[in-house]
């Protein structure tokens, strides 16, 4: 039968589409996404999320109607009744029933028997529907679904008022296909208000393979991207020094640019652990706050708190005010409540607020710096100075038509602080001079420096020189070639090879009556085998008359560039003895020092290896040593094997692996090995098993304090629905920090 149409008339007809399209922003506001079971495509990473445009309400009003059935009966007054599979569509909204029955004097439209409603974001079923112009529109028994994004629901009845604002009634909401509906939220009500764009949820209770796990008489969230304020689904975790624990979070959107997270933390043992961060953002700054205050822990027998302050603000002309500050209430606290190794070796907590200033040519600080030392048993001597304040100032400029000549300064004042052993003002300024010659394949530096420092001492032993000072010249030459050629049958490769070589000269000059406030010796590495003094820190400046040589060489993709092979080896040649040194450091007195060498290998597709070797050639042994391979064929397929040797301190051996070992299952695990000390030092192992539309993690964890040595057992259990929120400790988080190269897949594509 031919379609009937009818006039245009969006007030009347089509807003029984427009209710129907509040539905969306229930599925919005939990931003459900595809799940990982809808067959090969999505098992191979192939089915990507679609592209839904929609179109707006102005755009949706000009439109014309389309009316078509089996049968028609129009009254003269205006009324009509449409039988037999009827449809009504406008635009991109497609409505279809069973009957339509329209009363033009009340302004009423009646839909029933088999209600569909579709449009690009939404499929609605109920049994029937009506709307006038001023009672709005409703649905009875709508249960609706989403294509583009596998959710789905149920509400006993859906009304829209002529406002936009919606109220679903005994509502269920799910991403679980039909077949295995694993979990499911349940509201008594749902209040939609569209123009705040947020909505309100009363008896609200999620529940899981048909059990209740989260439960809130009232919860609020956004209909779209927007932050709301409102309860978080809490936290769970259990560790052998704070036994279970149990997180209700809370979340305040205060502002735009300020909201607060509120975390209160049962600890089983311990007490209550009211936790929290306040963020800020505005034109020029942002910031965040963290605290955490634990009143009267039982286990302690006192009040226990953590505290941090970090802010940035960008202010006129290129000024920079920094700000990070931390304070914990005793120096136990990250050994009761921190997660892992890494977590319990904090031995100093700093505080450093700084005014910087950066251009193309100068940059310039002020900073006040402090430490909190967290390890009792550093001694006072050895705890590091603060710099109350640090004063700093650098300035670099070049001339000529290839900027050929280079010269600049680097100047600063410092006022070291500490309980014990000399304190005082360090003056320290190194005016340099240069030239820079470099074309296709080499590059000469040339260059001179001269450094000058002064002190104005207090606290010192009786009859020491309370202004020591001292000022030397420093000469350098820095040359390098790139050789390079083509490699391999066809030229698919490109065969580098780079010297380099770095002269420095300068003069001796007794040092032993300088204080030492911030100075030592860094490891020596290739960047420190280029550097001219081979101290760190302004108390000390190294003697010198010697030559640094390197070579590396590369592989590289003829194409793309890309790097296959890099290998790199080193040494320093010594023509003449250093004299200076450190209280306690032994004079180097052979002609060479140790020998570097690196390899980095990323030729295989899958496979990536670097190793790094610091030789001691006098007496053949290895004084560093450094192995990583790594297998990774997926984000989420990962296999690595490490080794860390340093001479008479660390001799370690680790592996961890993340790894999928069947459809739905995948295996996590890391050990850490101590061979110099014969024990582990941090092991762990878990599982994870992914459904269509949640996912379980479970993580068991024991390891060794790298401060106290003490041993501690943490258990991290995370459930997770698909499109809703998770539930437990943060596992996740911890597998990305534990498994070097481990990428965790979202549960949905």
């Amino acid at each position: 039968m031919a379609p009937h149409m009818l006039p245009p008339c969006p007030d009347r007809m089509i807003v029984l589409a427009l209710g129907a399209l509040l539905l969306p922003a229930v599925l919005r506001a939990a931003d459900p996404e595809p799940p990982l079971c809808f067959g090969a495509l999505e098992a191979s990473g192939h089915l990507s999320q679609p592209v839904v445009t929609v179109q707006s309400p102005a755009e949706l009003s000009r439109a014309p109607i389309g009316v078509s059935s089996d049968e028609a009966a129009l009254g003269v007054n205006g009324d009509a009744v449409l039988t037999g599979n009827v449809q009504v569509k406008q635009g991109d909204r497609e409505i279809k029933a069973d009957r339509v029955q329209y009363d033009a004097q009340a302004g009423k439209l009646a839909v029933d028997g088999n209600v569909e409603y579709r449009d690009p974001l939404l499929i609605v079923h109920g049994h029937s529907g009506r709307y006038s112009a001023t009672g709005g529109a409703q649905f009875e028994g709508a249960q609706f679904e989403v294509p583009s994004r596998p959710a789905r629901g149920t509400a006993k009845s859906m009304s829209l008022d002529k406002e936009g604002n919606a109220r679903l009634e005994d509502v269920t909401f799910t991403t679980c296909p039909l077949t295995d509906r694993a979990w499911q939220l349940r509201a008594d009500r749902i209040d939609l208000d569209t123009t705040r764009r947020n909505g309100v949820g009363r008896g609200t209770r999620v529940e899981f393979k048909g059990l209740p796990i989260f439960y809130s008489p009232w919860i609020s969230f956004p209909l779209g991207t927007e932050r709301k304020s409102g309860f978080l689904f809490p936290g769970a975790g259990y560790s052998t020094r704070g036994g279970a624990q149990l997180s209700v979070p809370y979340y305040w959107n205060i502002a735009p640019n300020y909201d607060l997270s509120f975390e209160p933390v049962i600890f089983a043992r311990r007490g209550v652990d009211v936790a929290g961060d306040f963020r800020w953002l505005t034109r020029t700054s942002r910031g965040k706050l963290d605290l955490s205050w634990l009143p009267d822990d039982r286990l302690f027998d006192g009040d226990r708190s953590f505290v941090h302050l970090g802010n940035r603000t960008e202010l006129p002309a290129g000024w920079r005010f920094s700000l990070d500050a931390a304070n914990v209430s005793d120096t136990q606290y990250f050994e009761d409540f921190g997660q892992g190794p890494e977590g319990t070796s904090v031995a100093f907590v700093a505080r450093t607020a700084e005014l910087t200033y950066r251009d193309a040519h100068w940059r310039l600080r002020g900073a006040f710096q402090d430490f909190q030392t967290i390890d009792v048993d550093v001694a006072d001597i050895d705890r590091p100075y603060s710099m109350l304040p640090q004063l700093y100032a650098s300035a670099d400029f070049s001339v000529g038509r290839a900027l050929q000549l280079n010269y600049g300064f680097d100047a600063e004042v410092v006022n070291f602080e500490r309980n014990a052993g000399v304190t005082g003002w360090r003056y320290d300024t190194a005016p340099h001079i240069g030239l820079d010659w470099q074309g296709a394949g080499y590059f000469v530096r040339p260059g001179i420096s001269w450094r000058a420092t002064g002190y104005s001492l207090a606290d010192t032993a009786p009859g020491t020189n309370q202004t020591p000072h001292r000022s030397l010249p420093t000469a350098s030459l820095d040359a390098g070639l790139v050789f390079e050629g083509p490699m391999g049958s066809r030229g698919q490769r490109r065969l580098t090879l780079e010297p380099r070589v770095l002269y420095v000269y300068t003069p001796y000059r007794n040092q032993d009556d300088l204080p030492v406030f911030d100075t030592a010796v860094p490891d020596l590495n290739l960047v420190q085998l280029f550097r001219t003094n081979r101290y760190v820190g302004g108390d000390r400046v190294g003697d010198a008359n010697q030559a640094s040589v390197g070579v590396t060489s590369r592989i590289l993709d003829a194409d793309s560039g890309r790097q296959l092979l890099a290998a790199t080896i080193g040494q320093t040649v010594y023509f003449g003895t250093p004299r200076v040194a450190l209280p306690g450091e032994a004079i180097n007195e052979r002609d060479t020092s140790d020998l570097i060498a690196q390899v980095a290998l990323t030729a295989l597709r899958d496979w990536t290896a670097n190793l790094g070797v610091q030789w001691n050639p006098a007496e053949a042994e290895r004084e560093r040593m450094q192995v990583q391979l790594q297998y990774r064929p997926a984000a989420t397929s990962v296999v690595n094997v490490g080794y860390r040797y340093q001479r008479e301190r660390i001799d370690q051996a680790e592996t961890s692996f993340a790894w999928p070992v069947a459809k739905r299952w995948s295996l996590f695990g890391r050990y850490v090995y101590s061979l110099h000390d014969n024990e582990s030092l941090d092991q762990f192992a878990g599982f994870e098993y992914r459904s269509c539309c949640w996912r379980f993690r479970a993580v068991g964890r024991r390891f060794v304090s790298s401060r106290t040595g003490e041993r501690d057992t943490g258990i991290y259990l995370q459930l997770e629905l698909s499109g809703l929120a998770s539930v437990g400790s943060s596992a996740l988080a911890f597998l990305e920090d534990a498994i070097r190269g481990y990428s965790p897949a979202s549960p949905s594509l």
